[in-house]
This record gives C-alpha cells, structure tokens and sequence, in this order.
C-alpha cells in the first residue's frame, strides 16, 4: 500500500456504469474456488492454506475499496467508472468473497451438526467461525498490502456518528481494514522512487440481534479525504493508463509537508 483516501461521494453516480463493474469482479471472483474437495490432508484434516489460496486468492488489483455492504451498488458503479476510465482494477472484498458463509456451511455441515443432524453444535460452530473469520481478515490483509492504493467509502452506512472529530463504525471488518492501512507497510512503487521522498504514517460487514450492537472508534485521519468535486476533476482526465492515473490523483492531492523526514 503507498496511499489511503477517504472517499466522499454524495451525489448519485451514472448507472451506466453498473456493466463495466460486474465485469471487473467476474474476472476476479473467478479466480476462486468454491469448495471443500482435495483440501483434506493425509490425516483427515483440512489444509488451511489450500483453503485461503483457493476461496481467497490474493488478485492483482490497483485499489482497495473498504465499504459498507449497504453500499455495495455504489462500490460497484466506482469501480466501473474506474476501470472504463483509467483501466484501473478496484479490489471490493463483499464481491470477490462473498461466499464466504458458504465455505463455512461446507464446514458445519461435515463437522458442526450434532448427532440429530438438525442442528449445529454451539461450541463447534464457535471454531469453524473463529478459523474462517480469520482466514478472510488475514486475505483481506494481504490484498491491502498489494494493493497500491486503498479508498473508503465514507457513508453514513459506514460511519454511525455523524461529527468529524469522533466517527465510529459498526462494522467490525470495517473497523479492521482501515486498522490495517494504519499499520501496513507503505511501500512506494518503483515508478515514483526517484522523486518521492521517504514519509512516515500518511495522512492519507454483518448481521445482527436488534438489542446487540457494538461500536469501534475509527481512526481516519491518515487517509485523505476527497470529495464528490475533486473525484470528478481526477475522473474526468484523459488516460487509459492505470498507473498514469494513479499519479495523476498522487498529484492532485500531494503529500503535506508534516509527513516528510
């Protein structure tokens, strides 16, 4: 990861775009396997590693999206401007793994049934989650780590307070992700290394019970923040070029003077 944004968008996005998104995430989601067989080792257990490499393959991508699942139309229609725009591939993980409840059906249902095999058993399913759960928070870490740039989509679907100085999320992987561009490498792509200097920390999904809800404070002020209008000025350039596009919004929004040795 080299940049974070913390994307704005208010206005309604052309539906047109609908087309060149789904077409970016066919791609990608067909690179997954979804199921359980030749994962099972000589001693009957499953690989875990196989498992992660096949139902959660690190794709290549320039950008990863982190939304809100409410906002999974609107994630779709940016990725598609992107891609018809600037060729650009927006990695959006509710899309590309979205069966990851399947792969733990799979699982329960050869290991967590009880004996009436109506029902799972309480403990079992606990761990199949736990391991699951963890699998796709540690993909989601390396997709991020890959990925050159990550934007969030900032929405009230997203934020459950409304003030800028205290924003929470109730979406623990969310609140995950954006932990993760706090801490990840940064990492400059070759192209940039001679006239970028060296910079520290840049300022740059779920159901539940009605009575449980759990909140987590989310730390955004490394990311930089963009706006409808200045998405649109970046959007509007004449580039198919992905990597050209890519410095072209470094460009628009360079680093500030306090993030440089």
């Amino acid at each position: 990861m080299y940049r974070g944004f913390n994307l704005k968008i208010t206005e309604d996005l052309e539906q047109r775009y609908l087309i060149s998104g789904y077409t970016v995430f066919k791609y990608l989601k067909d690179k997954a396997i979804e199921s359980l067989d030749n994962f099972f080792l000589k001693n009957g257990s499953l690989d875990g590693n196989k498992i992660m490499e096949s139902w959660f393959p690190n794709v290549p991508s320039h950008i990863f999206l982190s939304h809100s699942h409410k906002d999974i139309e609107k994630a779709i229609l940016i990725a598609g401007m992107l891609y018809e725009n600037f060729k650009i591939i927006t990695f959006i993980d509710s899309i590309v793994w979205s069966y990851c409840n399947d792969l733990l059906k799979q699982i329960d249902d050869n290991y967590s049934l009880n004996d009436d095999k109506l029902h799972y058993s309480y403990e079992r399913r606990n761990y199949t989650t736990a391991h699951v759960h963890l699998m796709l928070s540690t993909a989601l870490n390396k997709m991020i780590d890959s990925s050159e740039s990550v934007f969030f989509l900032n929405s009230p679907n997203s934020i459950s307070t409304e003030t800028e100085i205290s924003q929470k999320t109730n979406s623990p992987w969310i609140f995950s992700e954006i932990s993760t561009t706090q801490i990840i490498r940064k990492q400059t792509p070759e192209r940039l290394k001679p006239q970028t200097k060296l910079f520290k920390a840049l300022d740059l999904n779920e159901s539940q019970r009605s009575s449980l809800t759990i909140e987590y404070d989310l730390e955004l002020s490394h990311l930089r923040d963009i706006n409808s209008n200045e998405f649109n000025i970046w959007i509007q350039n004449q580039t198919e070029n992905a990597e050209e596009a890519l410095d072209l919004l470094y460009n628009q929004f360079p680093l500030k003077p306090k993030f440089l040795i």
